[in-house]
């Protein structure tokens, strides 16, 4: 328990300490925001900052803090650094300067951000790889709700009749204006999920359990440790707990409905550590359930009903479940919402008329039904869908790391550049190498994978470097 205290001490330090560094870097002011002067009715409405971080708290959280931080716990003592150093010094820098840059310009989308600073072909590519993305996790998010769902009610209640209020739900929760159902509905949910997180938080000093400590030493202990290495298996597998491109997508939707810059570290930065240590506590729970049960368990839903109703009692563990529920479905209505946006400031088309919504929302659940019917076909298929979601969500988050590197530089920052660099760096190693190894990539060997990884970093730093250099006139 000392190396888990640690570890949650660090990450509420972190918001204090790093996250006040990074503010002084971006430099928040007084102008007025889009949500004043852009107000649409629609997107851009202005809502208390108190509601703003709910929302994007529960838009980033979805499943990954828990069961990726389930997963994850496997991996050892290794899965708590990566929670804490990912979330401070990597996840919530990304998801902080990237909702600042489209707050400072007009509530811009992930692609025109990323356009903005790494030209007109990395922004064509980013719009079809995000809106891709954002579908995919609006059909990875349907299945899983819908099947909790369908054990806690009536066997007539069954798992496909969720999956039709759910998606019905998605429909509504796209076309309408933000603060109609999204503005209303989430800060519950989100109070769902924090107080599951307390809960087992507080359990986890009552119960007090055998957890791995620092110095038990960072060795593999999933019992799949050779087809499973930490590097880059654990930094996928753990990624909204960490960083994840994802939440990048998410923070245009608050940029649009915040009234001042300087609430941009508790919305962004907060909520991204708030959602580490969520990750951080479920590690630690998954890591008492596999001591007591063992490390056979895949499912990460089993984990969270067994540990919840047995440390929470039943009332708790309803809630609990509620909010593993909530949250998947929540991050999956934002997903498609956040691809009708993306689409329309492509298109540039308004999105006040209904009708125009829909010119945009009829194809892109066509296409999610599509993949949503696929990855019902049987397990493997959603296996599949899940682990190109997991993906490229990292995948996201290394162009828009990228992305904000060349802004600090442009912006005569250029003393700063480092906080994305080297997160950057990091980041093209681990998704070069998981797309190398993995199955559903080129199933390459781990020595050829590495040398690759490698070589693509040599490349990405020399490029950055020759750029920098004709931009700065100056080597650093």
């Amino acid at each position: 328990m000392i190396t888990f205290t640690l570890c949650l001490l660090a990450l509420i330090a972190g918001y204090f300490l790093y996250g006040r560094f990074i503010e002084r870097i971006f430099g928040p002011d007084d102008r007025k925001t889009p949500a004043l002067t852009k107000t649409d009715g629609v997107d851009y409405i202005p809502l208390p900052t108190w509601k703003i971080f709910m929302i994007q708290f529960l838009n980033i959280a979805g499943l990954g803090p828990i069961f990726g931080a389930i997963m994850g716990a496997k991996f050892g003592v290794s899965s708590y650094l990566w929670i804490v150093f990912g979330s401070i010094f990597a996840g919530a820098v990304h998801d902080y300067l990237a909702g600042m840059l489209s707050l400072r310009n007009g509530g811009e989308s992930l692609p025109e951000i990323i356009g903005r600073y790494l030209g007109r072909t990395t922004k064509q590519v980013m719009r079809g790889f995000t809106v891709l993305l954002m579908i995919l996790v609006g059909a990875v998010f349907v299945a899983g709700p819908a099947g909790l769902l369908a054990k806690l009610t009536p066997e007539s209640l069954d798992a496909t009749f969720w999956i039709v209020v759910v998606f019905i739900y998605y429909i509504l929760a796209t076309l309408l204006p933000v603060d109609k159902i999204i503005g209303k509905i989430y800060p519950l949910f989100a109070v769902a999920l924090l107080f599951m997180a307390i809960g087992i938080l507080v359990m986890l000093y009552v119960k007090h359990p055998v957890l791995p400590e620092f110095w038990d030493g960072l060795q593999n202990t999933n019992p799949n440790a050779t087809e499973l290495p930490i590097f880059p298996i654990m930094f996928v597998s753990i990624a909204c707990g960490a960083i994840s491109g994802f939440h990048a997508t998410q923070s245009p939707l608050m940029a649009r409905c915040m009234t001042s810059e300087r609430h941009g570290r508790p919305v962004f930065y907060g909520a991204m550590i708030t959602e580490g240590i969520v990750a951080l506590i479920w590690a630690a729970a998954a890591t008492y359930f596999f001591h007591e049960n063992g490390m056979g368990e895949n499912n990460a839903a089993v984990v969270v009903d067994a540990i919840t109703k047995d440390w929470l009692g039943t009332v708790g563990g309803f809630l609990a479940i509620l909010g593993v529920i909530a949250a998947p479905i929540t991050s999956g209505d934002t997903a498609f919402r956040s691809a009708r946006l993306i689409v329309a400031d492509f298109l540039g088309m308004e999105q006040k008329s209904i009708r125009r919504r829909l010119y945009i929302c009829v194809p892109m659940f066509l296409v999610a039904i599509g993949l949503l019917l696929y990855s019902l076909r049987d397990k493997e298929g959603f296996d599949m869908i899940w682990r190109y979601f997991a993906w490229t969500n990292q995948t996201l988050s290394v162009f828009t790391l990228w992305a904000i590197t060349v802004y600090l530089v442009r912006e005569k920052k250029g003393r700063y550049f480092y906080v994305t660099y080297f997160p950057a760096i990091f980041m093209t190693a681990v998704c070069t190498t998981y797309i190398c190894i993995a199955p559903e990539g080129f199933g390459l060997g781990p020595q050829m994978a590495l040398a690759i990884a490698i070589f693509s970093v040599v490349i990405a730093a020399f490029w950055f470097n020759i750029w920098y250099f004709k931009t700065t006139k100056k080597l650093w």
